[in-house]
């Protein structure tokens, strides 16, 4: 087993998804089974426009055959394990690359950066977790969500605590941590969503510089919904108790649709945005996926 980097653009000719799937061809054979069990970080390549650099990691669970295309492979990830980091980090910044790893013996980025999937070291696999996953300005919970005030599983929670590990095993025992995973998923989500309810537009902020509103899953935790920005939505506690029950769902367009079954559907088009579609996010790449949608809408919605 070892870390790896796997190079990913979302406009990509391959078959993947990188929530469950990295389609490679058979010359990256060797280097993929190598990751088998263990975490890899993806990263965007430094020609692609406002390029993200290292944006996830996932642990790849096993390698087969591609079934759809002779001579191509599919690394599968493991359920769940995948996650965006907070912070994008770049291939190179004040102080060089962060990957040493692409450095040959003078000290100059050599042909290694290229390919498209590598073996990555220890320090450099911390290295760059550590700057993607930097909770320096912690996102506030809503009022009665409750956090503990001290480091929860090896993560500090305070105002200005980047993750620090003593050995890189405990580091990524970490990634797998349910309360860990809950909190990077609401920053990214309500980062995204600029801390406002996509169903009825508003942003509230208590006196305590919270924010009102929940990191939705569309497709929940129980029925193996991931924790990636595609899946997430920002909500209201009333939009999201309606999302959870089939009251009101969205087109793959994010038009609200609003049940039949619901008993004063008047009084839901009056809270809902007067546009009748969801706020979404800026950038193409956070908004809800199609897929997850079209999951809510065949096994949670109330036609």
């Amino acid at each position: 087993m070892g870390f790896g980097v796997f190079i990913h653009r979302s406009d990509s000719i391959y078959d993947d998804s990188p929530a469950e799937q990295y389609q490679f061809p058979s010359q990256y054979l060797g280097r993929v089974q190598a990751c088998v069990g263990d975490w890899i970080i993806y990263c965007e390549p430094r020609k692609v426009a406002a390029t993200r650099g290292y944006f996830a990691v996932a642990k790849v669970a096993q390698v087969i055959p591609d079934p759809k295309a002779p001579g191509m492979y599919l690394a599968l990830i493991e359920p769940g394990s995948y996650l965006d980091f907070i912070n994008a980090v770049p291939f190179s910044g004040t102080d060089g690359v962060i990957e040493r790893g692409v450095l040959n013996d003078d000290g100059r980025i050599s042909g290694r950066a290229q390919a498209a999937v590598r073996p990555i070291s220890g320090a450099d696999f911390n290295r760059i977790l550590s700057a993607g996953l930097d909770e320096q300005e912690p996102e506030l919970p809503r009022l009665g969500d409750q956090i503990p005030s001290h480091s929860v599983d090896g993560f500090e929670d305070g105002a200005q605590a980047p993750f620090m590990f003593e050995q890189e095993r405990e580091r990524v025992a970490q990634l797998s941590s349910r309360i860990v995973r809950s909190r990077i998923f609401r920053r990214l989500v309500l980062h995204a969503y600029d801390k406002r309810c996509a169903i009825t537009g508003l942003k509230l902020i208590n006196g305590g510089g919270r924010a009102e509103v929940d990191a939705g899953h569309i497709r929940p935790l129980e029925a193996n919904g991931p924790d990636i920005l595609g899946n997430g939505i920002a909500l209201s506690g009333t939009a999201h108790w309606m999302f959870d029950r089939g009251l009101i769902s969205l087109t793959d367009e994010l038009d609200i649709l609003i049940s039949r079954q619901a008993n004063d559907p008047d009084s839901i088009r009056g809270v809902i945005n007067k546009t009748g579609r969801a706020i979404a996010p800026l950038r193409p790449i956070e908004r809800p996926h199609p897929r997850f949608l079209r999951w809510h809408r065949e096994n949670c919605f109330k036609h």
